[in-house]
């Protein structure tokens, strides 16, 4: 900050030479343009031109330089460089169809473009305050689905139209200025230009066996040719806030509940605490404790974000360099738990003759990730409220952490045990970089690009145990260190071809990419370190400090992977009417035991407003697109492997007779994953271009799936190319802007994204189970991607009559001992039993509707905007409730507590106390399993510009001052913190924040 106003200081402290400047603005017909806005920058001078497009202006130096603006032209920034004469022409401002749109190894723009494709820029991004820029699409990207992060430095979970893979998961594939990465946590907002995601396969097959899940393609700033040398600040400070804390049951709720289980040892463990800790003053039948443990571990934390940027160019050179610094503190209390990156890039491009132009860019990133315990969370919502935090009397030490086995239960509870005895740490550095040239054969015509990508990704992670004793053990100290090391390099060579003759315009790109990709990682672990480590010698935190009695666990592996990839790129239009795409990837490779594999896709588009026919008052632009596609999936394990013969004996006549029998359980994946996708959509403008809309259907089957399968006839599993999923939906966004005046415009807009995910296939059989036996998922043909599977609660027994009216057998309810209080299972066969063939798919994690909406307004130098978004029909698994089937004396939850079966027509939700801990109500049924629908308000911002102002004689720069909050808002009926969970099961989630936040934004 102190740089800013320095910078600012020195700018305003120039020496005044007055000029006089006068000049003619014409607009691209020749016409005069009356009104234009003309100011000296970085002064409040300034004038307008008059009828006739004149003007006149006096400006403190010759070499000043003036900005010209009108509604409906592109703003221009012109030095005088001593010119006392400046005439210039407007150009109009580009429509959104003019825009250039980046796409794979090239660019087109959005009237020409027959694929699926969003793109955001600098100031869409930067409104959210977050380590990773993928955080800022959400609600902002119809049929992209983030799902948000608490832990200060966490990546969201980012998934392009669904899940297409059993093991390779639902990542897109990240391109950033031509280098492949699996996510950007190491890049600052403030330094992408663009970040578009290619949605359908048209868009994303010339990436081919990575863009099975979308891709994402970004490009960072680079300045621009003829620029001013710019410096601009851009930083923030804020606080993160604990929202939506769920609520456990208090001292008084929690006795209660133990009253009404019956249970005499858990009334045994209530009274102890009465007797070590007292009784209430308001109640003596209850504890003097009454912790809130969630309000103990956690607290509101800051956030921070600082970025300084040079940019500017020259006719043949642009540049733009900068860095910055981002802070995160974690919610969790006396643990680090904190994230902090600084990052230094330079981008810089050099027009070094008229046919060739060379240029590179670098980006370091070094952070460090300290990871508080996930285990505090689960221990905190389980945690018995009549414990309190400390107990001097137990002995536990070197803190004197109370111990709920003090109080007879089975275990310590106490979250803090994690929190004070654990420090997990991650080092990050991160060195990426491109150097490229650009050859003009035929200027406007023919290009030959080539370019050279590399990344190096060093990862140092280290956890550490601190010794200590709890009152009854004393855990040893321990420590696991391992360093990985990613090395990857892409070499890129491309022709690329455009034309225009006649009424016909053509696009051609040809191309060979190789890329290597290596691996390598070494760790180990020891116990029982000799010092013991503190916080106090963190010097010493290194294996060799282990007792040398104990075995050294060491691990050393690593992998390496080449591509040979070959490319090409036709498109064509006729008269800007009708347009053609079509795209060809062949990848060979040694990671599987196919090594090679080809990607087609074609798309068409037709302009209907560009025929002599279409007429229709209101329709500005409308087009057409179809498209389908191959694309690849790489991100499963690899295989290498063969039948075998095995050694064996069997028995003729009483006799052993030595032999081999052949095995054939061995891994094969004779086929990449591959998608084939279909997709129609709709582009269409109207009124005067207010009013856009965007509409797709999709259908995306995936094929060739890696999947587990039983061996027929020999014992084992292994893993073939044999799964099928299908996803299909409707994408929609619809916008409205609207310049009312000089002084005040307005823009609403919402989107919206179906989702309807399948398996189709598993190679012969209907399904394959996942998750844990005591909570089932199951992947079925026909039913969505390990759907939660389970029992379906009918109610709970009210009385004996609904006993005996179940529909159960005598047997089985004898056998059952069932009472009133216990839930009623659907018996959905109608058999009188309720076993496996009764249980039916709860649910998915997946969400059948995402949507997301925008509203906002400029009036003179205040902008508004409020950014809201949802998502409906998923589940979410919660598992906390779902732990007491194997320890039961445990704290419950407000809600639970408060709402349990306590006679007849209290409940037909939650089963009584007793039920609770019964194995019968402990089946996996849709109790635990709830809808995970939610509402938020994203996003608030309020910006105020301060331009040409004068503070203390000296005229400010150009200055933004913006209050943010985050996900302020969230409504939803889920029994957890939030019901973001990526995938959907809520045992130890660490909370999202609601994020508060003042910045400033200054502009030399």
């Amino acid at each position: 900050m102190v740089l800013v106003f320095a910078i600012w200081a020195m700018s305003g402290s120039a020496t005044a030479q007055d000029t006089e400047v006068t000049g003619t603005i014409i607009d691209p017909s020749g016409e005069p343009v009356p009104g234009v806005n003309i100011l000296e920058q970085g002064t409040s001078n300034g004038t307008i031109t008059d009828l006739d497009g004149n003007y006149t202006l006096t400006v403190s130096s010759p070499d000043a330089t003036l900005k010209f603006s009108f509604i409906g032209f592109e703003p221009q920034t012109i030095a005088l460089n001593g010119r006392s004469q400046l005439d210039i022409t407007l150009q109009e401002e580009l429509t959104g169809l003019d825009e250039v749109v980046v796409i794979g190894y090239g660019a087109q723009t959005e009237k020409e473009m027959t694929s699926a494709i969003t793109t955001l820029k600098t100031e869409d991004l930067v409104k959210t305050p977050s380590s990773n820029a993928m955080q800022s699409l959400q609600g902002k990207v119809a049929g992209v689905q983030i799902v948000s992060k608490g832990a200060p430095g966490a990546s969201p979970t980012v998934r392009v139209r669904g899940i297409g893979s059993f093991e390779g998961g639902g990542a897109p594939l990240y391109v950033v200025d031509g280098m492949f990465f699996d996510n950007i946590d190491f890049l600052n907002s403030n330094d992408i230009k663009t970040l578009s995601v290619l949605k359908d396969a048209s868009a994303s097959a010339i990436y081919g066996a990575r863009a099975s899940n979308g891709v994402v393609l970004i490009e960072t700033n680079s300045g621009e040719y003829e620029q001013e040398a710019e410096i601009v600040y851009d930083g923030y400070y804020g606080v993160q806030n604990p929202q939506n804390v769920l609520q456990m049951a208090n001292s008084q709720q929690f006795v209660q509940y133990v009253n009404e289980t019956g249970s005499a040892p858990d009334r045994e463990f209530v009274d102890n605490a009465m007797q070590f800790y007292g009784r209430s003053r308001l109640d003596p039948s209850i504890p003097a404790v009454n912790t809130d443990w969630y309000n103990e571990i956690m607290s509101p934390a800051p956030i921070q974000n600082h970025t300084l940027t040079f940019s500017g160019g020259s006719t043949k050179t642009r540049y733009s360099v900068g860095g910055s610094y981002f802070s995160q503190d974690g919610l969790l209390n006396e643990t680090r738990n904190e994230y902090e990156r600084v990052n230094i890039r330079a981008n810089i491009d050099s027009k070094v003759k008229e046919w060739i132009t060379v240029g590179g860019n670098f980006t370091f990133s070094t952070a460090k990730q300290f990871i508080g315990s996930d285990a505090a969370w689960f221990n905190a919502y389980f945690a018995v409220p009549i414990l309190p935090k400390y107990d001097e009397e137990f002995g536990a030490s070197p803190v004197p952490l109370s111990n709920a086995q003090r109080l007879g239960y089975r275990g310590r509870q106490n979250p803090f045990y994690p929190l004070l005895y654990n420090d997990s740490r991650n080092k990050v550095n991160k060195i990426n970089g491109n150097l490229h040239a650009e050859l003009t054969f035929i200027p406007d015509k023919l290009t030959f690009r080539s370019a050279y990508n590399y990344k190096l990704n060093m990862i140092n992670a280290r956890n550490v145990n601190f010794a200590y004793n709890d009152g009854v053990l004393d855990p040893l100290s321990g420590i696991s260190r391992s360093n990985q090391t990613y090395f990857d390099q892409i070499i890129d060579n491309y022709l690329t071809y455009k034309d225009f003759f006649g009424d016909h315009g053509i696009t051609a790109t040809l191309g060979q990419s190789f890329r290597s990709e290596t691996y390598e990682v070494l760790s180990g672990n020891r116990n029982d370190l000799d010092p013991n480590p503190t916080f106090g010698n963190e010097e010493l935190w290194y294996l060799n400090n282990g007792q040398a009695n104990d075995i050294n666990t060491v691990s050393d592996g690593g992998s390496r992977i080449f591509y040979l990839s070959f490319f090409g790129r036709l498109a064509y239009n006729y008269k800007e009417k009708y347009l053609l795409y079509a795209t060809y990837r062949q990848d060979n490779y040694n990671k599987f035991q196919v090594d090679s594999e080809d990607f087609f896709t074609l798309g068409a588009g037709w302009v209907a407003t560009e025929e002599e026919f279409f007429d229709v008052k209101g329709i500005d632009f409308l087009k057409f697109r179809a498209s389908w596609g191959q694309l690849g999936n790489d991100g499963i394990n690899p295989s290498v492997g063969q039948p075998t013969l095995q050694s064996t004996n069997n028995a003729f006549n009483d006799v052993r007779v030595p032999g081999f029998r052949l095995d054939p359980t061995y891994d094969l994946i004779d086929k990449i994953e591959t998608t084939e996708e279909t997709n129609f959509g709709v582009t269409a403008k109207f009124f005067q271009n207010r009013l856009s809309l965007e509409a797709d259907y999709y259908i995306r089957n995936t094929q060739s799936l890696a999947v587990t399968v039983l061996q027929p006839l020999f014992r084992g599993s292994v893993r073939r190319s044999v799964g099928e999923i299908q996803n299909k939906g409707l994408e929609v966004s619809l916008n409205w802007e609207n310049q009312v005046s000089e002084d005040f415009s307005y823009f609403i807009g919402g989107n919206f994204a179906t989702l309807q995910n399948t398996v189709k296939g598993l190679g012969g059989p209907e399904y394959l189970n996942s998750g844990s036996a005591e909570f089932r998922q199951r992947s079925i043909v026909g039913q969505p991607y390990q759907a939660f599977y389970g029992y379906e609660v009918a109610g709970v027994f009210q009385n004996e009559a609904d006993i005996a009216n179940s529909g159960y057998s005598e047997q089985f309810l004898s056998e059952n001992d069932l009472v009133p209080g216990d839930f009623m299972f659907k018996d959905q066969n109608g058999d009188g039993l309720i076993n496996d063939l009764d249980r039916v798919v709860l649910g998915s994690y997946l969400p059948d509707l995402t949507y997301g909406g925008n509203l906002g307004f400029r009036y003179k130098n205040l902008d508004f905007s409020v950014l809201i978004q949802g998502q409906s029909g998923h589940s979410i698994l919660n598992r906390k409730r779902g732990e007491m089937i194997f320890t039961n004396d445990t704290n419950i939850d407000a809600d639970l507590a408060t709402n349990l079966w306590r006679g007849e027509g209290t409940s037909n939700k939650y089963p009584s106390a007793a039920g609770l801990r019964k194995g019968w109500n402990q089946n996996f049924s849709n109790y635990f399993v709830e809808d995970g629908s939610f509402f938020r308000v994203q996003n608030v911002r309020m910006t105020y510009s301060l331009l040409n102002k004068e503070v203390m004689g000296v005229i400010m720069p150009e200055t933004r001052i913006t209050l943010t909050a985050e996900r302020p808002l969230t409504i939803f009926n889920y029994n957890g913190f939030n019901p973001e969970v990526d995938n959907g099961i809520d045992r130890q989630t660490y909370p999202i924040p609601a994020v508060y936040t003042l910045g400033l934004n200054v502009k030399f």
